[in-house]
């Protein structure tokens, strides 16, 4: 544990809440060993080493053990269709809806799995996990299940170690970015990649507990377990999990960016700081004077990241970036680390704009630094930039084109000045990139897709029905009219309301239930932050009075 993280927690721990009632379990591998935190909804009310015996039921992890030996083993099997015959495919997908590997991950289908259907042979499995010198719960199928209680060290351990695992740790960002986790991204950004899991507790027959295991981003393993589901866990602690889980300085992405550094003005000659020495082509190491054909210059500072190239006579310079060490060297050329939530927004719309712009140059991406794309900072980041830049760390916009500016604001336009105002007003990063792209979803690098399909036809009708409604619901004690929102096609479940990022998501807009769905989670949003709009029977009674009428 880093001293600051353990000043910190040592300070906290006199102040937070001891109360009974529901808490959460977090196993954390640190510098000094294991650590077990005993968490409630106010914060950490334990913490110590992680005992031996510490046990928990596998849940749903076993779904990633036989991820991991898919992934690792190259084996290519058949996608899994839903037919609607099996009360479990509600976990998997639509009836006629084929799911690959990587969504069954996420949303634990265990039926895609299920070493019946992927013929998997126990010896070679067996066999497989032993090489890796895996726990004997992993290398028997048998064992392989639900209701085996482990070792939440050896699990840990096993974690550490696990084949396949940063696709995996990529792919898990979803769980994160799922908007029916109500907060859940808004409050931990992309620093838990998490497999969850739910099973029955032991002492109450029909009560259930669930939790997560998974990693950070840097690879710590971490695992947690609590009374409730793990969909209600990750919502009810994501606040104290913000607090608690540290936040990796320097993480790289593994995705490279050669940046043509200031490909706009010509470089007349590059020096040693404080000599008039030219150096000579190749990578630059130290500090150096960079000086322009108009008189200009600037100090460049390099630790053979940044190459100084001739051609025919030209001289120029690339830098060869990291993908996240380019973001955070945008950020701190183009706006600023603070305020915060100002400052992580900007780091996913520079990653988005990257990703939409720079063009492919073998494994890497390139990209020109000037005012026409993205300035980049010359020198190595702060360290705050980078930390801002972790905490967001492969999320991205997905669902239209991205662009920033200082000051002008617009639809597809983030401005910095307003989202600086918007921070300042406690607007969570989430809610200010909504505000710039309504129809926009957070997504992860790999594979963007957005999670809102627009409705205009139910957003028309909707704007329209309120002003016939308005009269009649500014006499309603909390009403708020909502300035901007957005309706949004919801791809499974039940329809809900994101508060923060102001969406309403239903089925379809046919018939009249439609319409009741619509107006339902409209006034949830209308009535955000006063008690009605927490109630459930006066939002349907009131949505129901309003249609009839």
């Amino acid at each position: 544990m880093r001293l600051a993280h353990a000043i910190w927690l040592l300070c906290l721990l006199p102040l937070l809440a001891t109360a009974e009632g529901a808490s959460l379990r977090l196993a954390l591998r640190e510098a000094e060993g294991d650590r077990l935190y005993t968490l409630t909804e106010a914060g950490v009310s334990h913490a110590s080493a992680l005992p031996e015996d510490t046990a928990s039921p596998l849940g749903s992890i076993w779904k990633l053990y036989v991820y991991a030996w898919l992934e690792d083993t190259h084996q290519t099997e058949q996608p899994y269709q839903c037919q609607g015959h099996d009360p479990e495919e509600v976990y998997c997908c639509h009836p006629g809806e084929n799911i690959t590997r990587d969504t069954a991950l996420v949303r634990s289908c265990g039926l895609y799995f299920a070493p019946s259907r992927l013929h998997i042979d126990e010896s070679a499995w067996d066999a497989y996990w032993r090489q890796h010198n895996a726990p004997s719960w992993v290398s028997s199928l048998s064992s392989l299940g639900p209701q085996t209680q482990v070792s939440v060290k050896a699990l840990l351990d096993s974690l550490a170690v696990l084949p396949a695992q940063q696709k995996a740790r990529n792919v898990l960002l979803d769980v994160m970015l799922d908007s029916s986790k109500e907060g859940v991204a808004a409050q931990l950004g992309g620093r838990l990649r998490v497999k969850t899991w739910s099973w029955f507790a032991s002492d109450k027959a029909h009560s259930r507990e669930g939790g997560f295991a998974g990693w950070l981003t840097d690879g710590t393993p971490v695992w947690a377990g609590g009374n409730g589901t793990s969909k209600t866990i990750l919502t009810r602690y994501a606040a104290i999990l913000n607090q608690l889980l540290p936040v990796p300085s320097d993480v790289a992405s593994g995705q490279c960016v050669l940046v043509d550094m200031f490909a706009r003005y010509p470089v007349q000659s590059v020096t040693k700081e404080n000599t008039t020495q030219s150096v000579t082509a190749g990578p630059l190491s130290g500090r150096y004077r960079v000086t322009f054909s108009n008189g200009n210059h600037l100090t460049l500072v390099s630790s053979g990241e940044t190459l100084l190239q001739t051609e025919n006579g030209t001289l120029r310079l690339q830098a060869h970036l990291d993908r996240e060490e380019y973001v955070a060297r945008v950020l701190d050329r183009e706006a600023a680390s603070t305020p915060l939530e100002a400052a992580k927004a900007m780091t996913i719309v520079i990653r988005t704009w990257l990703l939409q712009n720079a063009q492919r140059e073998g494994d890497c991406l390139r990209i020109g630094d000037s005012s026409a794309s993205q300035r980049v900072s010359p020198s190595p980041a702060s360290h705050a930039a980078r930390q801002v830049t972790a905490w967001t760390q492969d999320m991205i916009l997905a669902g239209g084109p991205v662009n920033y500016h200082r000051e002008r604001a617009a639809t597809g336009l983030l401005s910095w000045q307003n989202a600086r105002e918007q921070a300042a007003q406690g607007e969570r990063f989430d809610a200010i990139l909504s505000a710039a792209f309504p129809y926009a979803s957070l997504s992860r690098w790999d594979d963007p897709h957005s999670t809102c399909q627009p409705m205009p036809e139910a957003k028309r009708w909707l704007m329209t029905k309120r002003e016939q409604w308005r009269r009649q619901l500014d006499l309603e004690p909390g009403y708020s009219e909502p300035s901007n929102f957005a309706v949004c096609k919801l791809v499974s479940g039940f329809p809900f309301t994101d508060r923060q990022q102001k969406r309403l998501y239903i089925r379809n807009f046919f018939t009249l239930q439609d319409r009741l769905d619509v107006t339902h989670e409209y006034l949830h949003l209308a009535f955000d932050g006063y008690p009605s709009g927490l109630d459930e029977s006066y939002v349907e009674n009131l949505a129901r009075h309003l249609l009839m009428d």
